[in-house]
């Protein structure tokens, strides 16, 4: 029976796979129809299901615990939220003002800011201090502190004001700085300040960077458009908070398509017997002092409205020889010596004003006239950089402005040549490998400087 069973089970494969061999077009048409067919089926018992109207419906109910809602508030008001704001000081601060630009609105505290002899002294009405505040919850003064570097004996005071049971208490602190090093780089498109300014680098370190190379580069009339520096520099802080930069390490200026680098390099400790202070000073790359005998200008930033050379003369209405050169500049710029020296003179002169002339050595001596204001007196020495006066427009003036003279044996020499003449200084052979190593860590950093105002730029 099995026997018959398996061969009528081969036959009807055998008669099947016939089939589809001779029409399997029409065999998988009705394959398709038969499973359409069964999908509509399957649809057709979905719809067969009860309605979910007529399930039946039960309830639970279980009972749970909630917090005290009394317990909730109470916390939340105990709950102590502290905010923290900074700035920096304004000469036209008042209590009232400097707090509310804190974020701070407290009666209270601004009473004590008004009547406190630290607070009236240190905090308002001066400009450029750093200042934060911690304030409770309801902005009520916790904490206030200022800091500023008044000198530079490498320390910063520090003037703090707090909150007590008994009411507000001040105090000031005498505290040392801690120095960073920073780095920056920039593009000369009108001035040096400007192209500064727009990288944030500080008014003091643009300053240092045009004495490093005044000896080199005449920053009242060379200064081009597309000129390139770099300088790396420290900035000195305060509780981690900067308030002041420092000295410039290392720069690079390039001017005109020439390139000047400059490091600060101070003898190592223990390097002199005599336990003198240590000599620094700023050199090249290759160990040559930047320092000559003297600056290039008498001012930091000016520019120049007479030269040495026959003009007209404003006042006398004559031509005549002009034996120095005029240098426009605000009543009150600092006036500095050019050279190392002794006050030979300090006092008014005739059409000059107020005037000092120092004497240098080499029979040379140098003359500044048209002061509003002298800052020494003769006999005094002074030091290459020095504040002798202020730019004014005593004597024969037309208008505030420095006239300033070189004289070799008595005679009358251009400014704007004399002092390049100065030979310069190479670092000692003793030296030599120390300096290195700081050149090659300098050149490291100026190359880094450089590279992060190209990724910027791109």
């Amino acid at each position: 029976m099995k026997s018959e069973l398996n061969r009528t089970a081969a036959e009807l494969l055998a008669s099947a796979t016939a089939l589809l061999a001779r029409h399997p077009q029409r065999i998988s048409a009705a394959i398709a129809a038969l499973l359409l067919t069964g999908t509509g089926f399957t649809f057709a018992v979905a719809t067969l299901a009860p309605d979910v109207s007529q399930l039946p419906v039960r309830a639970i109910r279980e009972s749970l615990a909630t917090t005290d809602l009394g317990l909730q508030t109470q916390s939340l008001e105990a709950l102590s939220m502290k905010l923290y704001r900074s700035d920096l000081t304004r000469a036209t601060d008042t209590a009232e003002t400097l707090l509310k630009r804190l974020g701070v609105f407290d009666p209270q505290a601004a009473a004590f800011l008004r009547k406190d002899a630290l607070a009236q002294k240190n905090l308002l009405g001066r400009a450029g201090r750093a200042v934060n505040v911690e304030a409770g919850g309801k902005n009520s003064l916790l904490t206030l502190r200022a800091r500023w570097s008044p000198d530079e004996d490498g320390t910063f005071q520090r003037l703090s004001i707090e909150k007590t049971p008994s009411g507000f208490v001040s105090r000031i602190e005498t505290l040392p700085l801690t120095a960073s090093t920073r780095m920056a780089s920039g593009t000369i498109a009108s001035t040096l300040f400007a192209a500064t300014d727009e990288v944030r680098i500080p008014d003091s370190v643009a300053t240092q960077m045009a004495e490093i190379f005044s000896g080199d580069i005449d920053f009242h009339r060379a200064l081009r458009k597309g000129d390139r520096f770099s300088v790396v520099y420290e900035s000195l802080e305060g509780d981690g908070e900067p308030l002041r930069a420092g000295r410039v390490l290392s720069t690079e200026f390039v001017n005109g398509g020439k390139t000047f680098q400059a490091l600060w390099f101070q003898e190592p400790e223990g390097a002199n017997a005599s336990h003198t202070p240590r000599k620094g000073g700023y050199y090249t790359l290759a160990g040559e002092s930047l320092k000559r005998a003297f600056l290039a200008a008498p001012l930091a930033f000016s520019r120049i409205t007479s030269g040495f050379k026959m003009r007209f003369h404003p006042i006398l209405q004559v031509w005549r020889a002009h034996l120095g050169v005029d240098y426009a500049a605000p009543v009150g710029t600092a006036v500095r010596s050019v050279g190392d020296g002794v006050v030979e003179f300090a006092g008014v002169q005739n059409g000059f004003g107020n005037v000092v002339k120092v004497r240098h050595q080499n029979q040379t001596s140098t003359v500044y006239a048209h002061l509003s204001h002298i800052n020494v007196r003769m006999g005094q020495t002074v030091a290459q950089g020095q504040n002798i006066g202020l730019v004014g427009m005593t004597g024969w003036a037309t208008g505030p402005h420095l006239h300033f003279e070189y004289r070799v044996n008595g005679v009358y020499q251009d400014p704007q040549t004399i002092a390049r003449r100065n030979d310069t200084v190479p670092v000692t052979a003793a030296l030599k490998p120390v300096f290195d190593r700081v050149a090659a860590q300098a050149r490291v950093a100026l190359l880094a400087a450089s590279q992060s105002q190209r990724s910027s730029i791109e």
